[in-house]
């Protein structure tokens, strides 16, 4: 190799790294020079020269770059097969570039120091200690030199714990040696980084005010943030010991650092990671050093240092820091504070307190919420809660929540202080919308806390402030609502603040009446303030809005005078017909679509008076009367309320009936209420359009062509009685009861008798009306499911093309796409006829689903022994599926079959849900392995001729449904086979469109996953046996993870081992454990889900091979199997003489064997593999050989050292 070779190389290597970099290169010579550049890093011979070259000071930055990256490349992997001087040459070099081959600090590129300080530790990751047992001293003796080499060293330390300890990214012998001797070294390092801190700092100080020395000072403030940097990697796993050695010399000084603005943020993370620890509560004492006054004083003159110089990102980040420390604080001291370790509440726990509500009160949202957590901790701590001075604060943060839940700060605004800090917080109003919404929940966990420790106190200021919104004028500020001229918007002034007050008042009152005895409760000024609230008129539809919570709120002091209750009654019933525009009332029009505001106040009214009868239903009894003369007064006008609202107050008055505990009685009364649905809905016109698709379609008016899509609607009234009559039989279906005691419902003539299974037996007063009903219903959802048929579609109207189609609202649901604030409220609930028509067969079809799937818990025996219930049912519900979308099916399955199936009992598993499951299950296999197969074929081929406005939401949109509906089957499947035994930890519901939901990674299925009754049952017929078992397997390999590990985790292992004892056919076999090999290869790369399938490879494997050698020839196909290890771990399984090894062990070595078809990530499954090799052990004792103790290691080379001082 001659000096020429190598400077020849260099330059062609500079050329393309110019060519690389230059923004007006073509990209075919960029791409030839990348070439270039790669293959010499592959192959060429002499790249140590090569890159040493180009990593002279005289070379620019990029291409000192690149030549120190062709060094870090030859270490990373050549390393192993390069000789020892080679090592040791190279080894020098990279010492000598960081000791005289760089820049200056102020002058050098970080991505140069970067580099280098890699290269070190990948050499120190390979040799370190055992054959450079010098490394540490040659540091120490680098940052002799002066600031430069010093922040290298820095680095270098740095880069090394995040490797070995924070990402532990090489093998675990190398890992334990490296960590084990860093912590031996501990005490030196830890000093070295405290000595360079200080001297740093000191130089810093002395000379920053001095501006001829203003480059030196600089130059020692960039060793010292790399000082800060570098103890934040140690600080987080070195034993406490170092943090606190020397009487906490270390927290004190950066307790100091915090007033020294340039490094004050390093300090601080420094400190909170130093705070955050966990450990044993002895070795934490020490931590409560911070609550002394030095600590104290230089902690709270920093925070108002920062805050009082506006808002700058840079102070404002240290204040976030600042308030994270001084949550961490108050965690420590909670945990400590009574606790075995005698620690005493501190001296200055009430300036802490202070200072930690001065976040509480400041402006930002985000520093507000921070507290929060902490000021929990401290209300909930057994002897915190009672210390006077945290009580004192009570009164303090209470009057802090009054300000903090009014809801304002959105970033697009300048309506608050707050707004300013929003814009660094959040990306947008929505952003900022859902971050409030969670911090006022918490807010409202934490206000509960302080009022159990002061009730009376929260009460008061709930009744004050509730006194003067009440008085207070109606401010609807600049942005009025569409609702109406004058009106209040969600962002309005007077709206902002009725809301915040509602929310506290609602949080306290209710915490009251938990805590206090009923003796002590200020029942007079409670009812004060509820005559004040009932008295209160107002038009705007978002404060009655919050008078109704209000309402709600002091309705427990009714309690205490029933008399009251005729005034709140009225309150509500006035609410339920609520209108912004009077005339509408008695004007048959649909001139004027009502907003969202308004329908969320009648249904606020309609749901208070449920909730009202639900949970007082013995205070209401005495005024049924007049509670059921109110209903029958609105329900006489046809148009007055929607059908929902009508609805609604049925179902109070069922839930009153309840109460009569006469089955007569109440049988007589539901008889009368449901009387006009039942001459409307058996009435011969009703009969035919429920029984025909055609005459359904024009009897809703969906066959009509409108003019103006906005004002006409002929069939609106067609449309509301069907909806009107579904309504109803769902309230009654869901609320009508018998008396939860056995005995007055045995005295009430409820009690039928006792099951053979033991279960007593009731009768529902609703029963004989609701199966009078029944047939029509079924018809009606057979028509429904029957208006899916192609040449029903091509019927409906120009206008209703689309009205079979999802609603907007769901379709962004589904995608999770956020709603645009102000549209919530403000809009129409329906904008255009289309849309209406569109919301109502989709609550249609769900209401029908829903009464299918009450009917069991609610009729009990009387349902579940209708004359051929399975095949009545067969023939509708499950009538047409193929044309139903996936986004009806879901719902169905959802609200009807699992329900019907779960409340079913045993008696009829075999005269109703066998027959029904059996043909449903294997229609849903075939359906969504059909789905999944035009998905997969989608992403390999990537069609462009889609013709859709928008086709790839439109595929997102259809791919999301699958998945949803996939993970809707599986759960279906589980909820009818698996024991609900050890199943609760991981069956948390998926919201829609909530893909990323965290995944377990540690699964070992429950062991004690047993089939029920049912699965047994449904397990015996072969049909039904097959189709949940192929269902389940399959399942396995579709690309939707959260579906694969609920499968994998609670229904295979189950399902396979029921059919274990019989004689399972050897295809199947190797089926099976074939469908989880090709689930590890799809899912290998999410660990929840790799962790699940291996270890059901593993239960199958050990469980059939015995007896199936088929299974051995499906492992022999997977790649890279090594043949001999599978030989050895099939030896040992077959050999039941041989003792087992640890179950650990063994799935280990099979998940070895499997490795191959494991998935990995895309980003990992091209990249280069790195192999450190292992070191001769430092820590076992080796026995010495007789002539020599020269130990050999893996190259055969002594172990003399590597790399000489």
């Amino acid at each position: 190799m001659s000096a020429e070779q190598v400077s020849g190389l260099c330059e062609q290597l500079v050329k393309a790294v110019t060519v690389i970099m230059d923004p007006a290169s073509t990209q075919r010579y960029r791409l030839e020079a990348l070439k270039f550049c790669e293959e010499f890093k592959e192959k060429c011979p002499i790249c140590v020269p090569c890159g040493l070259k180009l990593a002279e000071k005289t070379q620019t930055a990029i291409v000192r770059h690149f030549g120190l990256q062709i060094l870090e490349h030859v270490v990373k992997y050549r390393w192993n097969n390069m000789p020892r001087l080679e090592k040791v040459y190279l080894k020098n070099n990279v010492m000598g570039l960081i000791s005289s081959g760089t820049q200056s600090i102020l002058e050098e590129e970080s991505h140069i120091k970067d580099v280098l300080s890699r290269i070190v530790v990948e050499m120190i990751k390979r040799e370190w200690p055992q054959h450079w047992p010098d490394m540490l001293k040659e540091l120490d003796t680098l940052s002799k030199q002066g600031e430069t080499q010093t922040e290298l060293v820095m680095f270098i330390l740095l880069r090394l714990a995040e490797d070995v300890v924070t990402f532990q990214t090489l093998p675990t012998q190398r890992r334990r040696d490296i960590q084990q001797t860093l912590t031996q070294n501990m005490e030196k390092i830890f000093s070295f980084l405290l000595n360079a801190l200080q001297q740093n700092v000191n130089k810093y100080r002395l000379m920053k005010t001095d501006l001829a020395q203003e480059p030196k000072a600089q130059a020692n403030c960039r060793v010292g943030i790399a000082a800060l940097n570098t103890l934040a990697g140690y600080i987080d796993w070195v034993a406490l010991s170092h943090i606190t050695a020397d009487n906490c010399k270390l927290l004190e000084m950066l307790c100091l650092l915090l007033n020294e603005p340039e490094l004050q943020v390093g300090a601080a993370e420094c400190l909170l990671i130093a705070v955050s620890r966990k450990g044993k509560l002895e070795d934490r004492k020490p931590l409560m050093v911070l609550f002394g006054d030095v600590a104290m004083h230089c902690i709270l003159s920093a925070a108002q240092t920062a805050d009082g110089e506006g808002l700058v990102e840079k102070h404002y980040v240290f204040l976030k820091r600042l308030c994270q420390v001084l949550c961490a604080l108050g965690s420590q001291l909670c945990a400590l504070l009574g606790s075995d370790c005698d620690v005493e509440t501190p001296a200055n726990f009430g300036k802490y307190l202070e200072s930690f509500l001065a976040f509480t009160t400041h402006p930002s949202q985000f520093l507000r919420s921070s507290t929060q957590i902490t000021w929990g901790a401290l209300f909930r701590h057994e002897v915190l809660s009672h210390d006077p001075l945290l009580l004192a604060v009570v009164p303090k943060y209470l009057r802090a929540s009054m300000t903090n839940l009014v809801k304002v700060g959105f970033p697009s605004k300048a309506d608050s202080p707050s707004c300013e800090y929003s814009r660094f917080d959040f990306d947008s109003d929505e952003d900022f919308n859902a971050f409030f919404n969670s911090f006022r929940a918490q807010q409202g966990e934490v206000m509960r806390m302080a009022c159990r420790l002061d009730p009376l106190t929260g009460f008061q200021m709930a009744g004050e402030w509730l006194k003067y919104q009440l008085t207070a004028p109606v401010d609807p500020g600049p942005m009025n609502s569409k609702t109406g001229e004058g009106l209040c918007s969600i962002f309005s002034p007077s709206f902002v603040q009725w809301d915040a007050m509602t929310f506290f008042s609602e949080s306290v009152i209710s915490q009251m009446f938990r805590t206090m005895d009923k003796d002590e409760i200020p029942v007079n000024d409670g009812i004060d303030l509820l005559q004040l609230v009932l008295n209160f008129e107002t038009k705007d539809p978002l404060i009655l809005s919050c008078v109704l919570t209000n309402v709600s709120a002091l309705f427990p002091f009714v309690t205490y005078r029933p008399e009251y209750l005729p005034q709140v009654l009225s309150k509500l019933f006035a609410s339920v017909t609520f209108e912004v525009v009077e005339e509408s009332k008695f004007v048959v029009s649909v001139q004027a679509p009502r907003t969202r505001a308004v329908k969320n106040v009648r249904r606020h009214a309609c749901s208070s008076i449920i909730k009202m009868c639900r949970d007082y239903p013995q205070l209401v009894l005495p005024n049924f009367e007049m509670l059921y003369n109110h209903v029958k007064q609105l329900l006489s006008n046809e148009l007055l309320l929607t059908q929902m609202e009508k609805c609604a107050l049925m179902e109070a008055l069922v839930l009153i009936s309840n109460q009569f505990k006469d089955y007569e009685r109440q049988k007589a009364f539901l008889e009368e209420l449901m009387a006009p649905v039942a001459g409307l809905w058996l009435s011969p016109e009703m009969q035919r359009v429920l029984s025909d698709p055609e005459a359904f379609i024009s009897y809703v008016g969906a066959d009509n062509k409108i003019a103006d899509p906005v004002l006409e609607d002929p069939s609106g009234l067609n449309r509301s009685r069907i909806s009107f009559c579904v309504y109803t039989i769902l309230g009654v279906v869901k609320r009508a009861r018998w008396p939860a005691a056995t005995e007055e419902a045995k005295a009430g003539g409820f009690f039928l008798g006792y099951l053979p299974s033991g279960t007593p037996m009731y009768r529902n007063p609703c029963t004989e009306q609701v199966l009078k009903l029944f047939d029509n219903l079924l018809a009606l959802i057979r028509t429904h499911n029957n208006l899916y048929m192609p040449e029903m579609v091509a019927r409906l109207g120009d206008t209703f093309a689309k009205a079979l189609d999802m609603l907007e609202v769901e379709k962004n649901a589904i995608l999770g796409l956020p709603q645009p604030l102000l549209e919530l409220y403000d809009s129409p609930v329906y904008k255009t006829v289309l849309e209406r028509m569109q919301g109502f067969f989709c609550t249609l079809y769900d209401n029908c689903f829903h009464i299918l799937g009450n009917a069991g818990p609610s009729m009990q025996q009387d349902f579940y022994t209708v004359e051929g219930l399975a095949t009545q049912l067969l023939s509708s519900a499950f009538n047409n599926l193929n044309n139903i979308p996936d986004y009806r099916l879901r719902p169905m399955l959802r609200v009807f079959v699992k329900p019907l199936v779960l409340s079913c009992p045993s008696e009829y598993y075999e005269t109703l849900v066998c027959p029904m499951l059996g043909p449903l299950f294997t229609y849903l296999h075939l359906r969504l392995s059909q789905k999944w197969q035009v998905i997969n074929q989608r992403s390999m081929l990537c069609e462009d001729d889609a013709a859709d406005d928008n086709p790839e939401s439109q595929e997102m949109l259809e791919e999301q449904l699958v998945r949803l509906l996939t993970r809707e089957v599986m759960d279906l499947a589980t909820v009818c086979c698996v024991s609900k035994k050890g199943v609760e930890q991981n069956t948390t519901a998926a919201v829609d469109g909530d893909d990323d939901e965290a995944m377990a990674t540690e699964v070992t299925p429950p062991a004690n996953a047993e089939l029920t009754e049912l699965g047994k049952c449904l397990m015996k017929q072969e049909d039904v046996c097959t189709a949940v078992l192929i269902t389940a397997y399959t399942s396995l390999s579709w690309k939707d993870t959260l579906s694969c590990q609920r499968t994998t985790t609670q229904l295979c292992w189950p399902l396979l081992k029921q059919v274990l004892p019989g004689n399972l056919l050897p295809d199947a076999v190797s089926w099976f454990f074939t469908s989880v090999l090709k689930g590890l290869q799809v899912h290998g790369q999410h660990d929840g889900c790799m962790a699940a399938l291996v270890h059901l490879a593993f239960q199958i494997y050990e469980a059939l091979r015995p007896r199936y050698g088929e299974l051995k020839a499906v492992m022999e196909q997977i790649p890279d199997i090594q043949l001999d290890s599978l030989e050895q771990f099939d030896s040992k399984l077959l050999n039941p003489t041989l003792q087992k090894v640890a179950d650990k062990r063994r799935k280990d070595h099979f998940k070895r064997l499997i490795s191959g078809c494991i998935g990995k990530p895309i980003g990992e499954q091209f990249r280069k593999e790195v192999h450190i090799r292992n070191l001769p052990s430092l820590f076992k004792k080796v026995k010495p050989s007789l002539e020599t103790d020269v130990l050999e290691n893996e190259d055969g080379e002594g172990f003399n050292v590597l790399f000489e001082p």
